[in-house]
């Protein structure tokens, strides 16, 4: 049978939905889209502008003249895919401390989600896609072929985030990655525009006790078997 053509994945902040959606678009050959990574890229535009994050108008302007590319990995350094701001590869500089502080801000703004989610959904409307975010299955591919929600406990979120951060030299400690965890959990169920949420024909997969190959398994049965 035929795979699904277009594949949305949503869940929380370190939920291993990226590893899960670029892994899964490998095995099938499908474009990788980590939609959370775009709003990380936006955010470090306005951080590199001195743009106070708070400036709703200039945040939104910025993002409007910047262009925001997803290519697959250049390089071979354990990237999921380049992350590319006006040409310029910034694939490991978003995923910084200060970017994490950052992005919930960026992306509440209703211009900058407006923006964002309309690329998005060019790149899904093409078919062979593997989509990761917090809201694909509810606002940016609400008629995608299949929807997978991935959860976790946020300590398991934590220390996944704890340990990748170790691997690249990052000297955070696993307290501080928990409470930006929950910050962040905190921010993207209860804001006004676009809030996570489990989409109502989304299959739900816990992961706090599964690891990545036990995840990956389960939805790509569900992937071949419908």
């Amino acid at each position: 049978m035929k795979p699904v053509s277009v594949i949305a994945i949503d869940g929380p902040a370190a939920s291993g939905k990226s590893t899960l959606g670029a892994e899964l678009a490998r095995r099938l050959g499908y474009l990788y889209v980590d939609t959370g990574a775009m709003y990380r890229a936006a955010t470090l535009a306005v951080l590199r502008r001195s743009i106070r994050v708070e400036d709703e108008k200039a945040v939104t302007s910025l993002v409007s003249e910047i262009e925001i590319d997803v290519c697959p990995p250049s390089k071979d350094d354990g990237r999921q895919n380049d992350i590319l701001i006006d040409g310029v590869d910034a694939t490991w500089e978003i995923r910084s401390p200060e970017v994490d502080g950052n992005v919930s801000q960026v992306s509440i703004y209703s211009g900058v989600r407006e923006i964002l989610t309309q690329r998005q959904r060019e790149i899904g409307m093409r078919g062979k896609v593997v989509m990761v975010g917090r809201d694909i299955g509810t606002v940016v591919l609400p008629d995608a072929d299949l929807k997978i929600y991935l959860d976790a406990s946020a300590e398991a979120r934590a220390r996944r985030r704890h340990l990748e951060n170790e691997e690249r030299g990052d000297s955070m400690s696993y307290e501080d990655i928990l409470e930006g965890v929950k910050r962040r959990d905190h921010i993207d169920s209860t804001r006004e525009l676009a809030p996570l949420c489990i989409a109502e024909d989304a299959i739900v997969i816990d992961s706090t006790q599964l690891n990545i190959s036990q995840v990956f398994d389960r939805v790509f049965t569900l992937v071949s078997d419908s």
